[in-house]
């Protein structure tokens, strides 16, 4: 059977679909390329060789593991005041019919549409007017404030596409509320709650609009990153530490699309 072209129209789509993939992705490969850059000072190409040096000075860099460290500690607490709080709130707006239901919403959903640097600025001034000394507790709760958004978001979509009958079916057949939550709810929200846990990590590891107001003398890695740029001779660290996080950020995402490509294929 002779094998049919494809239509203009289709080769459009394809060219198109790559232009955006190289838009998006090239940059990366950038990083990649002057990561092994023997050149310190300037930005060459084609490269004038290879070197894994910059590798080394980025591991005995004792201010980027500080940096580092920070990043991800806070980073792993947001989330999971973000994943209480944010399914709770998903919860009560979802099963519960009270007045203002949808101002209260609105209101959650505000942190993450409004521009970094209101966010930041408000929370500072609130945060000054509590006095409460800038620390790394003060970075979590600055960083809970949109990360809360996404889980809300996601569990609040899952719990749309559940409907209650499941819920109703449980209570008719004599399961008391812990057993609902155990063999109903929690395996129904579960890929939603670690949908919205990765990208309100993803979206806390990174920040760095809200961490400036936030953080005070304590350096996040993006504040780090930003602070480097200015240094020429820095460039190739940064370039090192920018591929570290691209492989922390790929991974876990990766593992999680294997997972879930699986349980699709096993239904």
């Amino acid at each position: 059977m002779p094998i049919r072209p494809f239509p203009i129209g289709q080769w459009l789509w394809i060219l198109f679909s790559l232009g955006v993939l190289l838009f998006l992705h090239l940059p990366l490969l950038v990083i990649v390329l002057y990561a092994f850059s023997p050149d310190e000072a300037t930005l060459r190409f084609p490269l004038p060789g290879l070197t894994w040096h910059w590798f080394a000075v980025a591991w005995g860099r004792a201010d980027i593991w500080r940096a580092l460290f920070l990043s991800l500690r806070v980073a792993l607490l947001a989330t999971g005041v973000a994943v209480v709080l944010g399914s709770l709130a998903a919860a009560a707006v979802y099963r519960s019919r009270f007045f203002g239901r949808e101002t209260i919403s609105f209101l959650v959903l505000l942190p993450i549409a409004l521009p970094g640097i209101v966010s930041g600025i408000a929370l500072r001034s609130a945060i000054h007017l509590l006095h409460i000394p800038f620390s790394f507790w003060t970075i979590v709760i600055g960083h809970a404030t949109f990360c809360l958004v996404v889980v809300y978001n996601n569990v609040l979509a899952r719990f749309r596409r559940m409907g209650r009958s499941q819920l109703e079916a449980s209570a008719d057949l004599g399961a008391n509320p812990l057993q609902t939550f155990r063999y109903i709810l929690l395996p129904e929200l579960a890929s939603a709650l670690l949908a919205g846990s990765l990208l309100a990590f993803a979206l806390s590891f990174d920040e760095i609009i809200v961490t400036t107001f936030t953080a005070g003398q304590q350096q996040t890695l993006p504040i780090w990153v930003f602070s480097q740029l200015t240094k020429p001779r820095q460039r190739p660290v940064i370039s090192v530490v920018a591929l570290g996080v691209i492989g922390l950020t790929v991974l876990p995402i990766w593992l999680i699309h294997h997972l879930t490509q699986e349980k699709t294929t096993t239904r």
